[in-house]
């Protein structure tokens, strides 16, 4: 049974109207959200625990690792997870270690929490060491951190239309292998 609804006094009956060609008022829509800029955070870029990468990582933004790299890393904001594992030079502006780390660290703002494992040299503006991190390395306290790192640049490609000389055109043909049993 549907629920009895009584209607005000000072609201006027609606009945359907058939055939008019007035249009129908929509609701009002929300407003759209404004348009985050350059300043605003965006979503961080996870390297998740079952990921092995060899090669440079490079990021504009935020970067959480949780895998193992074996390359050079830059990025705006660095965390490296507890279970991380980084073989080679990490360049940021704040880097969060957690894990462990083989390699040298230039950033302004380190933090190395109490899991964090490293070997090598950090360049800082500003060190914080908790209780119970392990660091085998040089402290070099500098007021620009990052001047002596070494630009990450992307491999270079080729896209000359003809091959270098003394190699052929085509590749080369392959043939089956036939085999006689005797």
């Amino acid at each position: 049974m549907l629920p009895n609804f009584k209607r005000s006094d000072s609201e006027p009956p609606k009945t359907p109207t058939v055939g008019t060609s007035a249009p129908l008022a929509s609701p009002p829509r929300p407003a759209a959200p404004p348009l985050r800029t350059n300043a605003e955070r965006s979503a961080p870029s996870v390297i998740g625990p079952d990921l092995i990468i060899t090669g440079n990582l490079s990021s504009k933004g935020e970067m959480q690792i949780d895998g193992e790299v074996q390359g050079d890393i830059r990025a705006t904001n660095l965390i490296i997870g507890e279970r991380a594992r980084i073989t080679g030079t990490i360049v940021a502006e704040e880097a969060i270690i957690r894990g462990q780390v083989l390699g040298s660290i230039r950033s302004k703002r380190v933090m190395l929490q109490s899991s964090s494992h490293v070997e090598g040299d950090i360049y800082h503006q500003t060190l914080a060491i908790e209780q119970g991190a392990y660091f085998e390395g040089k402290s070099r306290r500098t007021e620009d951190p990052m001047a002596g790192a070494i630009p990450v640049q992307p491999p270079q490609v080729s896209l000359a239309a003809d091959p270098p000389a003394g190699t052929p055109s085509t590749p080369p043909l392959l043939t089956p292998l036939t085999t006689t049993s005797g």
